[in-house]
């Protein structure tokens, strides 16, 4: 389990692939690679990966097929920059939302704005994401716990504050590149129930 508040970038340092495997491998900033444990997880970019090996702050991970077709894991390049947090532990403060670090689908960034330091990024709105994106709700990006500035009918934005732009890949990113999105799974859940019923509701009245 995680909360969405990103610890930092680290480096990607390899990236190497065999049948539909890749074999993950990072720098973590050495103050945040302490008690690290093989089969710990670890969200990058918002996906839950496990530890399988790991020296000092250098952490490597197998990306299995599924999650290369999922997220943004498989069109990563040594030198690359990822959002990295550790999974929570029991007493710590939830600052953002509760994630589970399971990505949803990705969302492609169509304008990115820029006003002084502040940052606002709006992104095409993917299909299987669209009931879940509601205004003021929570949507995980990249591992980050953000809240919906707009929601539009094909497209929804929102806005950084200097310190996240900081401290996460977002600084870095462009029209055209992407990111993992994981819906909120409080949402998720009443649209799924409501949805349901409503589709009872009609067969019924049929």
């Amino acid at each position: 389990m995680f909360t969405g508040i990103v610890q930092g970038m680290a480096q990607v340092t390899g990236c190497e692939r065999n049948g539909g495997i890749m074999k993950l491998a990072l720098e973590l900033p050495p103050a945040q690679a302490d008690n690290l444990a093989l089969g710990a997880s670890i969200a990058i970019n918002g996906t839950c990966l496990t530890i399988t090996e790991f020296n000092g702050s250098h952490v490597c991970f197998d990306v299995i097929d599924t999650s290369l077709q999922l997220t943004n894991l498989g069109q990563l390049a040594v030198g690359d920059r990822v959002n990295f947090e550790r999974a929570a532990r029991i007493g710590d403060e939830i600052g953002g939302h509760l994630m589970s670090g399971h990505i949803l689908c990705r969302a492609d960034i169509i304008e990115v704005s820029r006003e002084g330091d502040n940052r606002k990024i709006r992104f095409a709105t993917p299909a299987e994401a669209a009931p879940y994106l509601l205004p003021k709700g929570f949507v995980g990006l990249n591992g980050c716990s953000l809240t919906l500035a707009e929601v539009e009918q094909d497209s929804f934005s929102i806005s950084l504050i200097p310190e996240t732009v900081r401290q996460t890949t977002f600084g870095l990113l462009e029209v055209g590149d992407c990111v993992n999105l994981e819906v909120d799974p409080q949402t998720q859940a009443v649209v799924d129930t409501v949805q349901r019923y409503m589709a009872l509701q009609s067969v019924s009245a049929s």
